[in-house]
């Protein structure tokens, strides 16, 4: 687990095929590996990776080919900085949301524009992703939690301080650029809390609806 405040900037030293896989190197920069073991998790973009191979200065994780279908990973090149978050301690002050590190979708940066000292970016999730992404709800982008401040359709608008900007790969968002997302969990959880017996039948993942929650009480009748 993962709270989505970045510890530090790395970059992509090595990209290996492994025969449908992938195994990534990464330059940790200034993150603190003195703790770190084999098998340990480091979000990378927001993807958690397993360490099994690492140096004070780098660590090696196997992509699977889920991965690499779920995440930016298959666009990246040598020399990307990608944001990295240890796995958080029971003793972990808790500054951004539950991040799990599994990647929902890729979204695509459609603006970049300066607002006084700020920046706002918008950006397109994929159209099923849209239900789970609220007005100034949590949403986690290449591993940083952050807030939806604005919401249009699947489109949403972050804002983007100074200190974000510095301390996270963010400041090099153009348009078009790739981005992991992942949605707040526990709207996840309720989705699937609220179909109660149904959540045992088959195809019953995308069975919420207006008709479902008025049926069960949720909505109000007029």
């Amino acid at each position: 687990m993962f709270t989505g405040i970045i510890q530090a900037v790395g970059h992509i030293r090595a990209i290996e095929p492994t025969g449908g896989d992938v195994r990534l190197t990464v330059d940790s920069g200034k993150l603190d590996m003195s703790d770190v073991a084999l098998g340990d998790s480091i979000a990378t973009n927001g993807v958690c990776l397993t360490v099994v191979d690492f140096s004070s200065q780098h660590y090696v994780a196997d992509l699977s080919a889920e991965t690499l279908k779920r995440s930016g990973f298959a666009h990246y090149k040598v020399g990307q900085r990608v944001n990295l978050e240890k796995a958080m301690l029971a003793s972990t002050r808790f500054g951004g949301h539950i991040v799990s590190g599994h990647v929902d979708g890729v979204g695509d940066i459609l603006s970049v524009q300066s607002s006084a000292r700020a920046v706002e970016i918008w950006v397109q999730a994929p159209d099923e992703l849209a239900r789970y992404i609220a007005q100034k709800g949590s949403i986690t982008v290449d591993g940083v939690s952050l807030t939806v401040n604005d919401l249009d359709g699947a489109r949403f608008m972050l804002t983007l301080v100074p200190h974000t900007l510095k301390e996270t790969n963010i400041g090099d968002y153009q348009s078009g650029t790739k981005v992991n997302l992942e949605v707040d969990v526990v709207a996840r959880y309720l989705e699937r809390l609220l179909l109660g017996e149904k959540a045992a039948q088959s195809g019953a993942k995308k069975d919420i609806s207006m008709a479902f929650l008025a049926e069960h009480g949720y909505l109000k009748g007029r």
